[in-house]
């Protein structure tokens, strides 16, 4: 039994165009907001760099990135751009650290769900910024009612621990799902796969077009999760900054597959892809 995709719109390329934001001639890199990254264990350090890279090519001013100091030293020379927080866990306990500096957080890409995870997503969601909570930091719970969005970025397997809802069961109505999970924690999801559906909690939901089987491997998703910290910090509509995102990361993968075979593409790779694909959007952008 197919999904049903037929009562929830596409989010097309027009609408891309119409919405994303021009880059004022004047502005600097405040003017683009600061992003924070949670991300990355000695074990899994290729998660932080590759969300990393992904929020750097997508139009913030600055990138933070809070990880294991066995981490820094391995990915530096690939993001010198950015900066780099040691020992986040203390740091997130002083009244000091002031999480509303920052224009958008994410976090989650190569971390592992634990007590301590639990600990610096309550306090991450006392800050009035958007969250994006990523693989690690996917667990069942509720979430507190806040004055900025609680954005989810689950693939199915992780949407079934979050819901209790089985893979099977979820791939017959995806759409719909994801519906009712946005509604019931007052979330945003990002349910990805084939046509990955975008429901917000107010109702509204699209599908996005865009996307191809090069997606098919690990590393992809730590992408996209960065590719939209980075427009959340650029964009003035947070919807229209989530929906851009997952669009272009699909329209990199079509564009990798014009001249190269789907199964050779690696995460990092839809980076250095964005800057000609987002090219190919402007000249039609009525956001400021």
């Amino acid at each position: 039994m197919p999904a049903h995709y037929e009562d929830v719109p596409a989010w097309d390329e027009q609408q891309v165009k119409s919405t994303l934001p021009t880059r004022s001639a004047d502005g600097h890199k405040g003017s683009f907001g600061t992003g924070l990254l949670i991300a990355g264990t000695r074990d899994m350090p290729g998660a932080a760099l590759l969300a990393g890279l992904g929020a750097m090519r997508s139009g913030l001013g600055k990138l933070e990135i809070a990880t294991e100091s066995e981490v820094i030293p391995m990915i530096l020379p690939s993001l010198p751009e950015a900066t780099y927080i040691r020992n986040i866990e203390e740091t997130l306990s002083t009244n000091n650290f002031k999480l509303d500096a920052y224009k958008a957080i994410a976090i989650g890409p190569g971390k592992i769900p634990d007590s301590q995870m639990e600990q610096n997503l309550m306090k991450l969601f006392e800050s009035a910024v958007p969250v994006i909570l990523d693989a690690g930091a996917l667990s069942k719970r509720t979430y507190p009612i806040r004055n900025a969005p609680t954005i989810l970025t689950p693939h199915p397997g992780e949407f079934s621990r979050i819901s209790g809802i089985p893979v099977e069961q979820i791939a017959k109505d995806k759409a719909q799902y994801a519906k009712r999970l946005a509604k019931e924690l007052d979330a945003t999801i990002v349910l990805k796969g084939p046509k990955t559906v975008i429901a917000f909690p107010d109702g509204e939901a699209w599908t996005n077009p865009t996307g191809n089987s090069a997606l098919s491997k690990g590393g992809t998703g730590d992408t996209l999760t960065g590719m939209m910290l980075g427009m959340l910090c650029c964009h003035d509509n947070w919807k229209h900054a989530v929906l851009n995102a997952v669009y272009l990361h699909g329209a990199c993968a079509e564009h990798w597959t014009k001249t190269k075979s789907p199964h050779t593409l690696l995460a990092h790779e839809l980076s250095s892809m964005l800057p000609e694909v987002w090219k190919s959007m402007e000249g039609h952008s009525s956001e400021e």
